[in-house]
């Protein structure tokens, strides 16, 4: 037993490294298994919404389908029904549903 007026031992340092370890092991694969991935799903849909020519129907985030008939810097003009054309924003296209007819 200690006399009432010893000195308390010290708490044991662990130091932060212990904990640091774990952490960026977790946030490596956090990275690698969630946002690698999307980035890489990003560009890829960039890159198709930037190949998209008139003649093409694609599906866009609100749910139209439509063809498009000119395609704008930053939107396309999108036939949804005969001589019915809507302006939409390019990034609202999600998928192409069929390609475009091959010029001649």
């Amino acid at each position: 037993m200690q006399p009432a007026n010893a000195p308390a031992k010290p708490a044991p340092q662990g130091g932060g490294f212990g904990i640091m370890i774990p952490t960026m092991i977790l946030f490596a694969l956090f990275y690698f298994m969630m946002i690698k991935p999307q980035q890489r799903k990003e560009k890829e849909r960039r890159k198709m919404i930037e190949e998209l020519r008139a003649g093409t129907k694609v599906s866009f985030a609100g749910g139209l389908i439509g063809t498009i008939v000119e395609a704008k810097e930053k939107t396309f003009n999108i036939e949804i029904a005969d001589n019915v054309v809507v302006e939409v924003a390019r990034a609202a296209v999600i998928a192409v549903v069929s390609e475009a007819p091959a010029a001649k």
